[in-house]
């Protein structure tokens, strides 16, 4: 298996289980958000402040898209999938992992949402961006780990067993 990427909801918990993945199975940890931000120079927020969704979004897939790496765990934004070419790079680079949580869950979890840095447009809701997202989710995921309700320990857990399989089906393919 080359890369893996975790994709989900902001508080899905993408960057969190994806450094205890990296270790558990000796891989590098990237988080995009990260990498779009020294890129560009700025906070997420103060990109999506000063420069609008839509730049936020062409500075994010033009992040994703320049990433060219090997076994590494990355945890792209929550809104990667925004984009199809920053989907369809993801999918390229190994099998990508959604991270499944219910909006009741991420609502809990997720209580800075103005200065959090999330691609969404004034007088969006949190639900609103959750039922916009949840297909680009699916269709741009080759697994998908529920993951609501457990301890980030059980989250990683899963995520390896869903990859073994994942990985064991493929070679029979």
């Amino acid at each position: 298996m080359d890369n893996i990427t975790l994709i989900g909801m902001p508080g899905s918990g993408k960057s969190t289980a994806g450094v205890l993945l990296a270790k558990l199975l000796g891989y590098q940890f990237l988080d995009v958000d990260l990498l779009i931000q020294e890129r560009e120079g700025a906070l997420l927020q103060e990109i999506l402040d000063r420069r609008g969704t839509a730049a936020f979004l062409d500075a994010e897939e033009a992040a994703v898209r320049s990433l060219d790496c090997r076994r590494t765990v990355i945890a792209p934004g929550g809104s990667a999938v925004c984009r199809e070419g920053a989907a369809l790079h993801l999918k390229g680079l190994g099998p990508v992992v959604y991270l499944q949580v219910s909006l009741e869950e991420l609502t809990r979890r997720v209580q800075n949402l103005s200065t959090r840095g999330i691609a969404m447009e004034p007088g969006q809701t949190l639900a609103d961006v959750y039922q916009y997202r949840v297909p680009l989710y699916e269709k741009c995921a080759h697994i998908t780990v529920p993951c609501g309700g457990q301890s980030l320990t059980e989250t990683v857990e899963a995520v390896k067993q869903a990859l073994a399989a994942f990985t064991s089906q493929s070679r029979i393919e």
